[in-house]
């Protein structure tokens, strides 16, 4: 007899969640996803599972793995949501729930030149391109545009952004214009972003260390072939999963995880 809720709780509003959530449906397992927003929920698609939008707090996760008896947490949330990914291990622990945690592989070391810089955080990447140019192109996405402007004062700021209204309006409030935004969704080809930078002509790019589902080496390519300084952020340190749980970095080793899974529970 099957509970009234899924067993399993996917964290995410990525096309990483989305390919687990496929496999999720292919083995026949109930689950439930959690995106931050509407924009998440139109990115996870036709899936089988529950979908649940609105952000939880550590609190507010707690009480939802406890009242729904969720057995199996799986964050699949992007690299960069450094926050989320300590809630979600906060409140499994705190809730006694075993977690996975889905960190799609990095690119990073696989391009290396004169033109790319790799830094560690937004403040970092604003020094750099302080002394670079004065058209600075962010494909960085809308979280930390606020923080960027800060560090660019004076500097003409071209934002690629998603096409929702909530970052419209998060972009406008910035003061940002329609001669600052480009609202597209990608991940895009490498001629795609190099007709862009073309079109742009910023100085410098910044972006982000966002693997192959994120484009990462499509978006920093054309920059080299073009002779375009990119600034590349690395990600977060990995969250400490300690004692409740296991990391993956592919879907390979993901779909052993939901073999085991299955296999402790008979099916």
């Amino acid at each position: 007899m099957t509970g009234r809720y899924p067993p399993i709780h996917v964290f995410g509003g990525t096309s990483d969640a989305r390919l687990i959530c496929q496999l999720l449906d292919t083995a026949g397992e109930r689950y439930s996803l959690s995106v931050a927003s509407d924009a998440g929920l139109q990115l996870a698609g036709d899936i089988r599972g529950e979908v649940v939008v609105g952000r939880m707090d550590t609190v507010a996760m707690v009480d939802f793995l406890i009242t729904r008896q969720v057995q199996w947490v799986i964050d699949a949330s992007h690299p960069y949501a450094e926050l989320l990914s300590d809630n979600v291990v906060a409140a499994c622990r705190q809730a006694f729930v075993p977690l996975t945690r889905y960190a799609r592989p990095s690119e990073i070391e696989v391009l290396s030149h004169p033109l790319l810089h790799k830094v560690d955080s937004v403040t970092a990447a604003c020094a750099v391109a302080q002394k670079l140019g004065e058209r600075i192109l962010l494909t960085t996405g809308s979280k930390q545009l606020a923080e960027y402007q800060q560090g660019l004062t004076g500097k003409t700021l071209l934002v690629r952004v998603l096409p929702t209204a909530d970052v419209l309006s998060q972009c406008e409030a910035l003061g940002l214009g329609v001669g600052n935004i480009i609202a597209l969704r990608g991940p895009f080809s490498a001629q795609f972003n190099q007709a862009l930078y073309e079109f742009c002509q910023p100085d410098v790019v910044i972006t982000k260390e966002s693997g192959a589902q994120g484009g990462y080496q499509e978006k920093v390519a054309p920059c080299l072939a073009l002779n375009l300084p990119c600034i590349v952020v690395r990600r977060p340190a990995s969250v400490v999963l300690d004692n409740i749980g296991q990391q993956v970095t592919s879907l390979d080793e993901f779909a052993q995880h939901l073999t085991r899974w299955q296999q402790q529970r008979g099916q």
